[in-house]
């Protein structure tokens, strides 16, 4: 997979204790035709990051040193990448603090190669698209309440409070807020946010929901049970 453009291929940073499973995530990862490194612990990381500038970065949550949602945490200071989370358990705090420090997706371990390859690529796509899509700088700012949305700055406040949003997240926000009041299904917010063509990826939308409540207030998103999500005015 190549940058457009160039020659370049992407390159994904594998960081995971466990070498088995780095091996064979790095192998069905260059079989896919990436770039790929790896690293073992925390301070590794960080550093194999700030050195190989990699496009995006498979990270597991516990690692030596300090753990996935620090290296996380520091990488996205310095610049910002796409992540991949990994969690050994389905622990909606790890998803949430994850989402909350810059990761842009996650998956539960046990998991098959096929899928983690499959979220690879889609988050890929969407970093692609994003840099294909050059700000509208006439785009007006969507005020519902005492929401703003500025889309030519990609920027959020609320009350006058700004919040500090991943990409995926304003993304999420966007797509509700152009449709107030309207019930979305997952699937649908799958589809036209990540760009997935299944729905075998709804525990992710619900936790960004998650996350975007916990930055701008419960109030604001209304879940419809078995359907979707509606963004509420006031």
């Amino acid at each position: 997979m190549s940058l457009p453009g160039t020659g370049e291929r992407r390159r994904v940073l594998v960081v995971d204790d466990e070498r088995m499973i780095a091996e064979s995530i790095a192998a069905r990862l260059r079989a896919e035709g990436f770039a790929v490194d790896q690293a073992h612990d925390g301070p590794s990381a960080v550093s194999a990051a700030r050195l190989l500038r990699p496009d995006l970065v498979v990270l597991d949550v516990m690692l030596p040193g300090f753990d996935g949602l620090e290296v996380c945490r520091r990488i996205q200071a310095e610049r910002p990448v796409a992540v991949l989370m990994l969690t050994a358990r389905d622990d909606e705090t790890d998803m949430l603090v994850g989402l909350a420090v810059g990761a842009d997706d996650y998956i539960t371990k046990p998991f098959s190669m096929r899928e983690l390859a499959a979220r690879v690529h889609v988050l890929l796509r969407r970093l692609e698209r994003l840099a294909q899509t050059q700000p509208d700088p006439d785009a007006a700012p969507i005020v519902l309440g005492d929401l703003e949305i500025n889309r030519a700055q990609r920027r959020v406040s609320r009350g006058g409070v700004e919040a500090h949003l991943t990409p995926t997240e304003f993304d999420l926000l966007v797509n509700l807020a152009t449709r107030p009041r309207t019930v979305l299904p997952r699937e649908r917010l799958l589809a036209e946010v990540w760009g997935w063509a299944d729905a075998s990826g709804t525990r992710t939308v619900d936790s960004h929901i998650k996350a975007l409540r916990r930055k701008l207030g419960s109030d604001l998103i209304r879940t419809v049970h078995g359907v979707g999500y509606a963004l509420e005015t006031t």
